[in-house]
C-alpha cells in the first residue's frame, strides 16, 4: 500500500498483533477497544494514502479476513475479536497478504493445538474430541446448532488462544517476505 514504507506497515500491524495476543493469551478474549480502531483507521490510512483504488484493497483484505475466519467463528471455534483482529491485518496489508499470511497462521494454530495436547498428554480424549466435532460438522451443518453445542463444550476443552497463531503466523509471514526489513 501505498504512503508510509510497506516495512513500516508491517511494523505497525505487528505491534497491534503483539498486543493482542498477550491480551489474548491472558484473558482469552481480543477486545473491542483493540480491534475495531485498528481496522477503521486501517481503512482510513489507505484512503487517505493511496485514495479509493488503496481504499477498495483495504476493503477486499479486510473482507478477505472475515471471510476466512468468519466460518470457524460461526460453529463456536474461535471468538469474534480473532476475527475482527484478522480484517484489522487485512485492511492495513490488503488482500494478497491476508491471504498467504491466513496459511502460514493456520498451521501455526495446527501445530500450537498439537503442542498443547501433547503438553497435556490427553490424546485419547482429544482424539475423541476432534471425531466428535469433525462428526458434527459433516452431520448437523447448521452453524447455529454447531455454535450452541460448541457453547456447552466450552467449559471442559482446553482452549487455544487464537489471537496467539494469528500474530506468530503473520508476523511470521510478513518477516518471510521482506515486509519488516
Amino acid at each position: 500500500m501505498g504512503g508510509v514504507s510497506n516495512h513500516m506497515l508491517g511494523w505497525i500491524v505487528s505491534v497491534v498483533l503483539i498486543v493482542a495476543a498477550v491480551i489474548d493469551g491472558r484473558i482469552l478474549k481480543v477486545p473491542n477497544w483493540l480491534t475495531f480502531p485498528f481496522l477503521f483507521v486501517g481503512l482510513g490510512y489507505s484512503l487517505g494514502s493511496g485514495g479509493w483504488g488503496q481504499l477498495w484493497l483495504a476493503l477486499q483484505g479486510a473482507a478477505l479476513g472475515l471471510a476466512l475466519l468468519l466460518p470457524l467463528y460461526a460453529i463456536g471455534g474461535m471468538g469474534a475479536g480473532d476475527v475482527k483482529l484478522f480484517m484489522g491485518v487485512g485492511a492495513w496489508m490488503g488482500p494478497e497478504v491476508t491471504l498467504y499470511a491466513f496459511l502460514v497462521l493456520a498451521v501455526v494454530g495446527a501445530v500450537m493445538a498439537v503442542a498443547m495436547v501433547a503438553w497435556s498428554g490427553e490424546w485419547r480424549k482429544h482424539w475423541e474430541l476432534f471425531q466428535t466435532i469433525f462428526h458434527e460438522i459433516v452431520v448437523i451443518r447448521d452453524p447455529a446448532t454447531l455454535s450452541e453445542l460448541a457453547a456447552k463444550r466450552k467449559p471442559s476443552m482446553m482452549l487455544l488462544p487464537y489471537g496467539i497463531p494469528i500474530a506468530v503466523g503473520s508476523i511470521g509471514y510478513f518477516a518471510a517476505t521482506g515486509l519488516l526489513f
